[in-house]
């Protein structure tokens, strides 16, 4: 009889962090220790970094870089940042954002950090910005409306780390102008917003303004955009879309070169009349 080999630490790390998934290849373990090996042998790379959530993936690559070759590689993880309700902030997370402007534009990114859950402001200050202890401390210390001052040195500091300084003032003429009280469509303050073009022979046949929604990246579908109408979260110009088959054509623009989409309160976008 053959003796059974007691499951090597390996194997348990694996079974304790990774679920269970049929059929087992390929793998997310094997997949991710293989490029960890092949950057080692192509790069030197020695460490691999991640969340907490990577450990055996991790682990599995430093496992398998030692069999195959005898090469001592390191894993090193952190704990996953999560936010007030316990939910994680990453790539795969619902809402999660992109740092290249052509997949998100620095307002979008700047309203991502306005929109803080007022309990994460603190956490989110020491994290992502590199102002001094004590002037967060102030900031996390400001309670009811005065918290949305701190939200917005937050979305400040994070943006211009990324974006620079100099779309800042564009981002704040655009938030203004939009939570101003009966703020309208458009016109100033809109610089910031994502938008599309009609050109003049689309605007005189009329385009849908479902279409219009997709393209601005208000919705991610038509389905989607006609529920938006149907529960009242679409407007132009600050006014409620009641028909989804609505065609925006030249006279939607009246005596203005652009008009604004609005996906509820916090997601707008802008149609420009080419000239």
């Amino acid at each position: 009889a053959v003796p059974l080999r007691p499951p090597s630490p390996l194997l348990l790390l694996l079974l304790q962090s990774v679920p269970l998934r049929l059929p087992p290849l390929p793998s997310r373990p094997a997949l991710q220790a293989y490029d960890f090996l092949e950057l080692h042998r192509r790069h030197g790379a020695t460490l691999q970094f991640g969340g907490s959530d990577q450990w055996g993936n991790i682990i599995s690559g430093v496992e398998l870089g030692r069999r195959a070759d005898g090469a001592q590689l390191f894993g090193l993880t952190a704990p996953l940042v999560t936010t007030a309700d316990g939910k994680k902030m990453g790539k795969t997370a619902a809402g999660a954002v992109w740092l290249n402007e052509d997949l998100l534009s620095p307002y979008e990114y700047w309203q991502f950090w306005r929109n803080t859950a007022d309990a994460d402001v603190g956490r989110f200050l020491r994290f992502f910005t590199e102002l001094p202890q004590d002037e967060v401390e102030k900031l996390e210390a400001l309670r009811g409306a005065q918290i949305n001052d701190a939200k917005v040195v937050l979305a400040n500091e994070a943006t211009r780390m990324l974006h620079g300084e100099a779309c800042l003032a564009e981002i704040q003429a655009t938030a203004a102008s939009l939570f101003a009280a009966g703020g309208g469509g458009g016109g100033g303050g809109t610089a910031s917003l994502k938008r599309v073009k009609l050109s003049a022979d689309e605007a005189a046949a009329g385009v849908p303004v479902v279409d219009l929604f997709v393209s601005l990246e208000l919705g991610k579908s038509k389905s989607e955009v006609r529920r938006l109408v149907a529960g009242g979260g679409a407007k132009l110009n600050d006014v409620k879309i009641e028909d989804a088959a609505l065609l925006i054509s030249t006279a939607s623009f009246e005596a203005a070169s652009e008009i604004k989409l609005s996906a509820g309160k916090k997601k707008h976008g802008v149609v420009e009349l080419a000239q």
